[in-house]
């Protein structure tokens, strides 16, 4: 294989550091539209090794969408995710809830932690700040960022924020959560059908600044439907959620609003993400920003490094890259999220997110004539690792 080392970016600002020891093999087309190469480059733990997909979004046959099992609380392998699509290219993406240590006997709902918006339909909003998992995220940042691509066909950086409230003949209530694995104390959260059969109990566990905290007690649950309240548990429950029907979980004060309902009291539910740059999101989902108009986010951790996922924005988002660092052990060290940062400033992007890493390092590609998805990286653990959601490139 042919390498070219890099020395610079494009149009982003010239005061970033390049990287001049990154070199990157010969492009490959997987579909119009859509390209595959690799690259290399010492870092400061050791040699790294990188499969990036570039993706021109000017090409009117290519778009992109969010690949998820069908359900927010389940997980599924990318290769998976996208044969169900017919994806062509995939990289895997948010972070989410893996385990669940500290509460014995809560069930692990694997939903992701940020946002999640598929096909124009919003699935989820975030969970406190102090609810995630993942490395550190950079100062200014929060679990409502996301990488979004709008229905004007061009991705960006953004953030969703969620708008809602549970309208009763006494009053408004604010609603808190929707589709979360952990709701803010005192708060109410509504759970629809896109939230699966996995238990809602995890989400009145831990508090907004500390995850591993105990799970309240203090808790009622409310389903209702067509308008109407049907049923109410002292705890929250678990199993499929018919479409029509929403259950809402409150915990502490939210509990307690939520006790003065009975069945057949009225009940009008609402929930909006709200966009802070622009509405017409067609998919996102949560990670964390990289760069910013080519500039790195202060705050980045130049210490911990691992396996690493990334996408990057360039031409006022008409042009998206997926990278994904290869697990393989000559390799497995990767890049510090600093490092992760200039490299992907070094490949073009002037924007630049972070995704789920480590054994969720993902890229898939399928070929014209393939049935099944190709994985292009060795994933860290051996083998890949089932996660809530990605990003599915399609053509046609």
């Amino acid at each position: 294989m042919a390498w070219v080392s890099v020395v610079g970016g494009g149009t982003a600002r010239a005061d970033v550091r390049e990287d001049p020891g990154l070199l990157l093999g010969a492009r490959s087309a997987i579909a119009p539209g859509v390209t595959y190469r690799e690259f290399s480059l010492r870092a400061s733990h050791g040699p790294a090794y990188g499969h990036l997909l570039t993706i021109d979004l000017r090409e009117r046959r290519v778009s992109v969408d969010l690949l998820y099992p069908g359900a927010v609380g389940a997980r599924s392998a990318m290769s998976e995710l996208a044969d169900r699509r017919r994806a062509v290219g995939a990289v895997n993406g948010d972070f989410f809830n893996i385990t669940e240590t500290q509460h014995p006997g809560v069930e692990v709902t694997g939903a992701p932690v940020g946002p999640a918006v598929a096909g124009g339909h919003a699935l989820k909003a975030a969970v406190p700040d102090g609810q995630r998992f993942g490395p550190a995220m950079p100062s200014g940042v929060t679990t409502e960022d996301v990488l979004a691509v709008g229905t004007d066909r061009t991705a960006r950086l953004d953030r969703l924020s969620l708008e809602g409230s549970v309208r009763t003949d006494d009053g408004d209530l604010p609603l808190s959560g929707f589709n979360q694995y952990a709701l803010p104390v005192d708060g109410i959260g509504a759970f629809t059908s896109a939230w699966g059969g996995t238990s809602r109990r995890r989400s009145t566990c831990g508090t907004d600044t500390r995850r591993s905290a105990p799970c309240t007690g203090d808790t009622y649950e409310v389903t209702v439907r067509g308008s109407r309240v049907v049923d109410t548990s002292r705890a929250p429950g678990r199993g499929t959620i018919p479409r029509g029907t929403t259950v809402l979980v409150g915990r502490e004060e939210g509990a307690r609003e939520l006790r003065r309902l009975s069945i057949g009291d009225r009940v009008r539910i609402t929930q909006e993400l709200r966009a802070d740059r622009h509405d017409g999101i067609r998919c996102a989902l949560g990670g964390f920003p990289l760069l910013r108009g080519g500039r790195p986010l202060p705050g980045l951790d130049g210490t911990a490094s691992t396996v690493r996922t990334a996408a990057g924005l360039a031409d006022h988002g008409r042009r998206l890259y997926l990278l994904a660092l290869d697990g393989a052990v000559a390799y497995r060290s990767g890049l510090t999220v600093a490092e992760l940062a200039r490299t992907m400033r070094g490949l073009g992007a002037v924007d630049a997110f972070n995704l789920d890493g480590g054994g969720s390092s993902t890229m898939v590609t399928r070929g014209r004539n393939s049935a099944h998805a190709t994985v292009r990286n060795h994933p860290s653990g051996g083998a890949e690792r089932p996660v809530p959601n990605g990003i599915g490139v399609f053509v046609g």
